[in-house]
């Protein structure tokens, strides 16, 4: 019985021993080791969410850039658009003002035309009906008949016309 009672103590005894050290080499350190492991893993992951959250606020920011692009795109385009209508609103009143400006000169040159055709056409009825009148008459006219008569004639040719 002594010898298991020695045997039992010194089992004991070694396994307090070899308790201490292992506990001393192995656990402690790998403990350590675990619970830095633990605390950069929660880092890690507090570092994600920081991160996810970051992105997902660059991602609206980035949303609200390009809406912002967007309707200033639009408004630009809209103003350009204006400004063409402006342009083309402004070329065409000036084409209307051109082409008036040169239906006016054109009527009042036409009128020009056919006053002074007309006034030739006076002066040389008014020779052919002298010379006529002066053939009928078989006789020449002063210069102050002549105007008188023809004076007459074109009065007379004017309210037949």
């Amino acid at each position: 019985m002594l010898d298991f009672s020695v045997t039992f103590f010194f089992t004991l005894i070694n396994i307090g021993v070899l308790f201490f050290i292992l506990r001393a080499v192995l656990f402690k350190p790998v403990s350590k080791f675990m619970e830095q492991r633990a605390a950069k893993i929660r880092d890690d992951i507090e570092g994600a969410e920081k991160d996810r959250a970051a992105a997902k606020q660059l991602l609206l920011e980035q949303e609200k850039i390009r809406n912002d692009t967007k309707e200033e795109a639009g408004k630009l385009i809209k103003a350009a658009r204006s400004q063409a209508e402006e342009q083309a609103e402004l070329i065409v009143a000036r084409a209307r003002a051109e082409a008036d400006d040169l239906l006016k000169r054109t009527r009042e040159q036409l009128l020009a035309e056919r006053r002074n055709a007309l006034a030739l056409f006076r002066a040389q009825a008014a020779a052919l009906v002298v010379s006529a009148s002066g053939r009928l008459l078989k006789r020449e006219l002063s210069g102050g008949d002549l105007v008188r008569e023809a004076a007459a004639l074109l009065e007379d040719a004017e309210d037949t016309l």
